[in-house]
């Protein structure tokens, strides 16, 4: 190769190099004087549709990006001047583009918004939403979408939508605030995250984290037609939410019309149903001891209506499947349904609706203010349910909530050997709360019910039927059985009084003196009956009728006994048959054994009155 080539390459390949060496020495000098703040800033309204304001003058950099770094930047409102900004930033990064700035343009793919702080109007449904620009590249591109849209709702032509690039949108240690009775209130610290969306016609990804009523909160979601959603059209929607609380997501397709609408899978779940209601300030029972909780389902909702089909519920690792209505009217949410469960605890399921809460000394506090809030309708059945130590089995039951008031009815259930039916009614007046509960266990053994329910002495053992009827005023649940009034009732066919030694109970009387029932507990004696009946006043059960009847005696009851303290003020007696008429008309004859019962329900104590009747 001629030397003469050689050097005329080197002195070429050298001009260009002092040629791009002073493009890129000049690129401030000609920012500094071409791309001015003013340049920018109509840069940015023309995108945003807002009234970009930089007070401070505009630095530039080279490298490692070639980029603007604006600060102190407001976006406001152009019909409002007075209006504080839609958006402040401390500082706002651009990354240029270097031809387009060498021609004196403004071109950038890149904002870098740093500590913004976004104000956001909290809207008729409760959400908290930035002003939307009346103008703008994007307004104006959103309006020709619409126009797509409405030519063919079933099927846009994509290939009409705009096609204008966008780019990318960071920011970093944000927050949003709200204006309440004239002052801001941050909504959302910490904010971080960024919007890419390449182009108009393209698909578009946001990424957000921040801090939401002291939990961290993240956002993700994506598009493959974000113009076409934007614009009231469908469009495909991936929604994902995080925190401690709970998660959340969506995937499937949905419209931002006026009307709205969704069709897609949706997943919800809570480690703590009641933290979920503490932390979002639904004011529903924030104390309620209410469990975990997770749903999935199908899930289509338009006009106020959200239908949820193959429902798979879990309360309290509960699971059950069902389908659920959900009408969102100008009053309370309507909620109706079915669900089936295999195993279902009833306790974890009432206290969803009918919450529970501590009250300082005084027991669990019943709070009914959810009935003020929703209108609830479903339809329940269990194959196995528990309600604490009571087990049931085929249960279908109903929960009710309307007007301050809070009903679960459960129609059918077996337990006990028996079938058993229930009603929980909670009545929210302005008196108080009214609550009445009425069960009737039918064919039930009476042993295993007499253990339910605490009483583990002198109850028979055999098949019978139960009724209890409570109705009182209560705030908590200690205070209800304290202020109940109602009625107790119970029929009993052959069986036993278990832990029961008649002869050794009849040696103790007449022998005098006191002695618990427990010195007596080490035998059975059979029975041909039983039969109770009692009177509830104030929580005090008033005996009217408590006699057992056995092969060669009568043994009787009366008085008094307290269900909220569970103390025993009874007299009673044990007779033999031939006796029985001469009772009745008023005699005691010389075989008649009669006593007082007093201490409690768990440890009685026996004192002998008189004594007569020989144990055989």
């Amino acid at each position: 190769m001629p030397s003469s080539l050689i050097r005329r390459g080197i002195w070429a390949i050298g001009a260009a190099v002092i040629v791009i060496a002073l493009v890129v020495a000049a690129l401030p000098l000609i920012a500094s004087t071409r791309i001015v703040r003013d340049r920018i800033a109509w840069e940015m309204s023309a995108w945003s549709g807002f009234r970009v304001a930089i007070d401070g003058s505009p630095r530039i950099e080279v490298w490692p990006k070639f980029r603007a770094i604006l600060t102190d930047v407001t976006l406001s409102k152009w019909t409002d001047g007075d209006a504080p900004p839609v958006v402040e930033a401390e500082r706002v990064e651009v990354d240029l583009s270097a031809m387009a700035a060498l021609q004196g343009d403004v071109v950038f793919s890149t904002a870098r918004l740093v500590r913004p702080t976004i104000r956001v109007q909290r809207t008729t449904d409760g959400l908290f939403l930035p002003t939307a620009p009346t103008g703008g590249r994007i307004a104006r591109s959103i309006d020709t979408a619409r126009g797509v849209v409405n030519a063919d709702p079933a099927k846009p032509d994509l290939a009409k939508l705009p096609a204008d690039a966008f780019g990318t949108v960071e920011f970093r240690d944000g927050r949003m605030v709200a204006s309440v009775n004239g002052k801001d209130v941050e909504i959302l610290s910490s904010l971080n995250g960024k919007a890419t969306w390449a182009a108009m016609n393209s698909d578009a990804t946001l990424s957000a984290t921040g801090i939401w009523r002291g939990e961290s909160v993240t956002v993700d979601a994506t598009s493959a037609k974000p113009l076409v959603l934007f614009a009231g059209g469908m469009a495909p929607l991936t929604l994902s939410f995080k925190a401690a609380p709970a998660t959340f997501s969506f995937d499937g397709t949905a419209s931002m019309s006026n009307n709205g609408y969704f069709d897609g899978q949706v997943k919800f779940a809570a480690p703590s149903l009641r933290r979920v209601l503490e932390w979002s300030q639904a004011g529903i029972a924030p104390s309620a001891a209410i469990g975990s909780v997770s749903i999935s389902s199908k899930v289509t909702a338009s006009a106020g209506r959200v239908k949820f089909e193959n429902t798979a519920l879990a309360l309290d690792n509960n699971p059950g499947m069902g389908a659920l209505d959900v009408s969102l009217g100008d009053a309370q949410p309507v909620i109706s349904g079915t669900l089936a469960f295999d195993t279902l605890d009833l306790r974890s399921f009432l206290s969803a609706f009918t919450p529970l809460g501590p009250a300082s000394g005084s027991g669990p506090e019943v709070d009914t203010s959810f009935a003020d809030r929703i209108n609830l309708d479903l339809r329940l059945s269990a194959a196995h349910a528990t309600a604490g130590p009571i087990q049931l089995a085929d249960v279908a039951a109903t929960a009710q909530v309307k007007d301050g008031l809070s009903v679960f009815d459960i129609s059918d259930a077996s337990a006990f050997g028996g079938n058993l039916q229930t009603s929980l009614r909670f009545d929210r007046k302005p008196e108080g709360t009214q609550v009445e509960i009425r069960l009737l266990a039918s064919d039930v053994d009476g042993g295993a019910f007499g253990t339910a329910a605490g009483m583990t002495r002198l109850v028979p053992v055999g098949t019978g039927t139960v009724s209890v009827i409570l109705k009182g005023p209560g705030r908590t649940w200690d205070s209800i059985f304290e202020n109940a009034d109602g009625s107790v009732s119970a029929t009993f066919g052959p069986g036993a009084l278990s832990k029961f030694n008649l002869p050794a109970f009849l040696k103790h009387t007449e022998q005098g003196g006191f002695f618990a029932l427990d010195d007596v507990s080490d035998g059975t004696l059979p029975i041909d009956g039983a039969e109770v009946k009692a009177t509830i006043s104030r929580g005090v059960a008033r005996l009217d009728k408590a006699e057992a009847n056995s092969a060669k005696y009568k043994i009787w009851l009366s008085g008094i006994a307290s269900y909220a303290g569970r103390g025993l003020a009874l007299s009673g007696g044990v007779i033999q048959p031939d006796q029985a008429a001469a009772q009745k008309a008023g005699q005691q004859g010389p075989n008649q054994s009669s006593f007082f019962v007093g201490g409690t329900w768990s440890t009685p104590f026996i004192s002998p009155i008189s004594r007569g009747v020989s144990g055989e």
